[in-house]
């Protein structure tokens, strides 16, 4: 890493230049950073916001899931299996659906050999589980913070080599052209309230971008709060994008943001909504008079946790009924581990088959929720308490919520977007599709940041993107615009512009474009992209170090717009598809009950597809357009060694 200065309008710009420079310090982040080092990429930089925020440290769930190849037992598993797993979501390319099925193993077991604690029997197997939106056993966890876990043990193996880390660095703009990438603009946040507004500039020709899921596009989230994403950031500078119409959404906790799945749904919680007079309501009794059945859909919502329009009449149901209660009726939704739900009060002789089974085997037929809590999984009670929530005291307030971008930046078998040089990796890809097993974005963190090393490190074997003469130039002529653009923002002490508008955005897509969507999504685009027009003209702020929000808002904007363009075609090319229920307009012949349930609520059907179709939107001239684009099939791969053997020697410049 070298720097320098630029100069400015009169200041003196910092730059910085990497051979390769890693964007984010999560799961991905960390392991671009180390896997490009241990290629022998030793001029590299990792940056970040902040090496404390991000979703990879800050979340989980009960026991939260890493999915990979089948390491235990006789049950028959291969790499063309989990491919073919991957690829029969629906929207996932062939190639991506490969490479993340032969890099599962080989980056499962480099997180042991780090230290994360994923657990064995006595002989050493790495036991499973089943998951949701699979039928094998692949899953494991190390408990409720397993991406914790992760990035912790990868942040030990970035800093004991000593790699560059530079925090508090929000990126703010990427510098390309037709030719690629060449680097990108931050705000220092060391130097937030100078009057370059902490602006500097990274210059280098191969970028990883590891800044997660666009996650300041909604307002009911499980994300943490210090993570946004900057997708936007990537569509304004030529990036395609893929299947941003595809979300998961499930059922958590909103004091404390967490995801209440699996051990949680499964001890079997008695669910109440509480009134504006603080009346308690049973309302899924209400909904649903059958208490066995109940008690199946919310057993089953353990590993059918996210929302699926395919179970709307089903498991999903709950969330729905939930969602009808919180937004339709006013009320506030809770779990309460306290209390036995409906059919469970006298014992368990109305409990189905298949969950007495679970719970017999798990050595939790116990008397009251929390106590079979307990029992399966103490780690998933004792969190709740670390964050002053006591589930053996009081009730657990819940909604749905926006828990992870199975769209993203659309990238080839090298994580390679559509720029050259840029390459996303984790969340910020768009690899998984409309229907993803649990787990499966923790594996492709690591595989995707690995693949995309090797090809960077390969690229710069072979003298590829060399530094860009014109890169300086470049990054002066973009820090000029930007600095000129935030000098022009009125500073109002007091002011709430940017809370406020990022709010009404959030709040807008959460209602009519999250899980249930509308034809109202066509005019929120508009909205959105009339704010992005209008921007500048109109931004506020209450001082300079409130420039890097405002910019975010300015990149959600951008994100929305492209999402919503998504799901607009997606609800005409697919109907009711993965995590979206496309509600019917008035009147609209296709649209037909969810459920007895809720019998007002219609719905199109899935429109079934001959092929294995995607999304792509691109972002143009400040609109966003989408189009459909078939998924590239899963290759038959080279199998003859001595083939092999050559083709990767040429690959790697070996003898």
């Amino acid at each position: 890493m070298k720097r320098a200065e630029l100069t400015l309008r009169g200041l003196a710009l910092p730059a910085v230049t990497a051979q390769a420079v890693v964007v984010g310090s999560g799961c991905a982040g960390y392991n671009a950073a180390d896997c490009l080092w241990n290629l022998g990429v030793r001029d590299v930089v990792l940056l970040t916001e902040g090496v404390r925020m991000g979703t990879s440290r800050n979340t989980g769930s009960d026991k939260q899931t890493y999915y990979k190849l089948s390491l235990s037992g006789s049950d028959g598993d291969s790499v063309r299996d989990l491919a073919e797993t991957l690829y029969g979501g629906g929207g996932v390319d062939g190639d991506i659906a490969l490479c993340e099925a032969a890099g599962s193993a080989r980056g499962f077991l480099k997180l042991v050999q780090l230290g994360v604690p994923f657990p064995t029997n006595e002989y050493g197997e790495y036991v499973g589980y089943q998951t949701d939106h699979d039928t094998r056993r692949r899953a494991t966890s190390c408990g409720p913070l397993t991406s914790r876990l992760m990035t912790e043990a990868l942040e030990r193996a970035v800093s004991q080599k000593g790699i560059p880390v530079l925090d508090r660095m929000t990126a703010v703009r990427l510098l390309a052209d037709e030719k690629g990438v060449h680097g990108l603009l931050c705000l220092d946040g060391a130097r937030a309230g100078e009057e370059s507004f902490g602006l500097t500039a990274v210059l280098s020709e191969y970028i990883v971008l590891a800044t997660g899921g666009p996650a300041i596009v909604y307002r009911n989230s499980v994300y943490p709060q210090s993570q946004t994403g900057m997708t936007g950031m990537a569509l304004e500078a030529g990036a395609a994008a893929n299947n941003l119409q595809d979300w998961q959404y499930g059922l958590a906790s909103v004091k404390f943001r967490w995801n209440v799945s699996g051990t949680y749904q499964q001890a079997l919680p008695r669910y109440v909504s509480v009134d504006e007079a603080g009346e308690e309501h049973d309302f899924l009794t209400e909904a649903i008079p059958d208490p066995r059945r109940v008690l199946l859909l919310c057993f089953r919502k353990g590993y059918q946790w996210p929302f699926d329009a395919a179970k709307a009449g089903e498991s999903s149901l709950v969330d729905l009924l939930v969602h009808r209660e919180i937004f339709g009726r006013g009320r506030r939704v809770y779990l309460d581990f306290r209390r036995n739900p409906a059919g469970l009060e006298d014992g368990f002789d109305l409990l189905p088959e298949e969950a007495r089974d679970y719970l017999a085997n798990s050595g939790a037929l116990l008397d009251t929720p929390v106590e079979r809590l307990a029992a399966m999984n103490p780690g998933a009670l004792a969190l709740y308490a670390a964050h002053q929530i006591d589930l053996k005291t009081e009730m657990l307030e819940i909604s749905v919520c926006a828990q992870h971008c199975s769209g993203g930046l659309e990238v080839d078998r090298n994580w390679q977007t559509t720029v050259p040089g840029l390459y996303a990796a984790g969340e910020a890809a768009g690899t998984f599709g409309a229907v993803r097993p649990g787990g499966s974005a923790l594996n492709s963190t690591q595989v995707g940041s690995l693949r995309a090393a090797e090809h960077i490190a390969r690229s710069l074997r072979a003298g590829e993107r060399q530094p860009a003469p014109e890169a300086a130039d470049l990054a002066v002529r973009e820090a000029d615009d930007l600095l000129a653009r935030l000098r022009a923002v009125p500073a109002e002490s007091g002011c709430r512009f940017v809370r406020e508008q990022r709010e009404r955005f959030q709040r807008a897509m959460s209602e009519s474009a999250a899980y249930l969507r509308g034809s109202a999504m066509a005019a929120l685009q508009g909205e959105a992209e009339a704010e992005l027009a209008r921007f500048w003209e109109t931004a506020r702020f209450s001082a300079r170090r409130e420039a890097a929000a405002l910019l975010k808002n300015r990149d959600m904007l951008l994100t929305q717009a492209a999402v919503l363009s998504a799901m607009e075609l997606a609800r005409e090319a697919f109907g009711s598809r993965g995590s979206g229920l496309c509600l019917a307009d008035p009147g609209e012949a296709a649209g037909a009950p969810v459920s007895g349930s809720w019998p007002a609520l219609r719905a199109l059907p899935r429109r079934e597809q001959k092929e294995n179709l995607c999304v792509r939107t691109r972002t143009e001239q400040g609109r966003a357009l989408s189009g459909l684009r078939p998924a590239r099939p899963i290759p038959e791969s080279d199998q003859w060694f001595e083939r092999v053997w050559r083709g990767w020697r040429e690959a790697w410049k070996e003898e």
